[in-house]
């Protein structure tokens, strides 16, 4: 714990000078490391390949199950991805900077309020390492240093990624150190960061509820937390059925080990049998094991498990669908709010009072009408990246990106005022 302790403190320190440095930094300079951190990872892809394999292969030996080896899994498609995002962050417009609100008093004082980054930040992470690119471009777009800290699971991966951006900065004139990842796998690393108040002003825990909760229980200093994706649909009487089995085989099945997939089917009663009829065996053939209530098996049969009270509260990230039959609008939205984690749930009807209804009384950090889950999520949103997708209701909520990463200042301009 010492060493790594050490270590980490170095870290801040290193981190606290990069960030007072890249804080008075242009945007044209933070743009250029960005893309020249593009061009690295290009440059850099056999190497990262390798390192990602590397991981791969640890993690089936491990026993990691499916779902979380996609979610580990880079190839060259996923690499590309990755720099189109460092590009396409590196074109937004950086609020850095901007005014917020200025105004004067009658006295002739005058104020504004103006965005400036946080500071140094820490994310620690389990799992995909294209968060590792994401994070890093997010905060040094706004002036941010950041110190980042992966699942042990993608450490190989993690550490060529963050040398390729290192790199970048380097070539663009901007401190390396801006950008620093936690080399050590041990878990003594995550306490250590969140007792680091000297040196890390936000904490921002991605992944299971148990590190939140551990994050949340060292921290000395503020933290946004992402927690589960407890995600529903809710097909309501009034619904399009061809467009609902649409919208859920894609809230469920396009990409299930990520947090904006569906994990709760709900279904009105009113048209319950013809929808189930349709869909459930469709969800089947695409691999779906589907677990339901006594409604939803009395349609479908044995082929449904029986859903437990604990299946409406879980977070599959697998392909598994929990299916409840609801008698109305009412009862759908109580069971999300029960149920449901405040992340993203969408509502599938032609009815537009009962759509604003949904909209208006889920009390969720994303809520759709008519469309997937899935599209909560920095990029469909047209914020290019996201630190993640926060649950909480301080300071941000939803997906994170460039403006959530900053906060403010007062500059006040007087003519030799002076208080009476």
């Amino acid at each position: 714990m010492s060493d790594v302790r050490e270590q980490l403190l170095a870290a801040g320190a290193r981190a606290r000078s990069a960030g007072r440095d890249l804080a008075t930094r242009s945007d044209q300079e933070k743009s250029a490391a960005l893309t020249a951190a593009a061009e690295q990872i290009e440059k850099d892809e056999p190497q990262i390949l390798a390192a990602n394999q590397s991981d791969l292969q640890q993690g089936a030996t491990n026993g990691l199950s499916s779902a979380l080896l996609d979610r580990l899994r880079l190839d060259q498609g996923r690499l590309a991805a990755i720099c189109r995002s460092l590009r396409e962050v590196a074109q937004l417009q950086d609020p850095v900077g901007q005014v917020i609100r200025e105004w004067s008093r009658p006295d002739g004082l005058r104020f504004k309020k103006v965005r400036v980054p946080i500071g140094v930040i820490g994310i620690i992470y389990e799992s995909r390492p294209n968060v590792t690119s994401d994070a890093a471009s997010l905060c040094l777009k706004t002036g941010n240093a950041v110190i980042l800290r992966g699942g042990s699971e993608a450490l190989a991966s993690n550490i060529a990624l963050c040398e390729a951006l290192r790199a970048g900065c380097r070539r663009a004139g901007i401190p390396e150190d801006a950008v620093q990842i936690v080399s050590s796998a041990d878990r003594s690393a995550v306490r250590a960061m969140a007792e680091m108040a000297e040196f890390i002003d936000l904490i921002i825990p991605r992944g299971g509820k148990q590190l939140i909760e551990t994050v949340t229980g060292f921290a000395r200093m503020p933290v946004i937390k992402h927690f589960d994706g407890i995600c529903h649909v809710y097909v309501d009487q009034a619904a399009d059925l061809e467009m609902a089995q649409s919208i859920v085989i894609n809230a469920k099945c396009q990409r299930p080990s990520v947090c904006n997939a569906a994990e709760t089917l709900l279904v009105h009663a009113g048209l319950a049998q013809e929808f189930l009829s349709r869909c459930g065996p469709e969800l089947q053939r695409l691999g779906v094991e589907l677990r339901g209530d006594p409604a939803t098996r009395a349609i479908l049969g044995p082929s449904v498990r029986p859903a437990t009270d604990q299946d409406w509260r879980t977070e599959h990230l697998d392909l598994i669908l929990s299916v409840r039959v609801v008698p109305s609008l009412v009862d759908a939205i109580a069971h999300i709010e029960t149920n449901g984690s405040h992340h993203s749930d969408a509502i599938v009807t032609n009815d537009e009072q009962a759509a604003n209804e949904f909209l208006n009384k889920v009390d969720s950090a994303a809520v759709f009408w008519n469309a997937s889950t899935r599209f909560n999520d920095g990029a469909e949103f047209g914020f290019g990246a996201e630190i993640g997708i926060s649950t909480d209701r301080l300071h941000a909520r939803g997906p994170m990106a460039l403006e959530e990463l900053t906060i403010y200042k007062y500059q006040v301009i007087g003519q030799g005022h002076v208080r009476a």
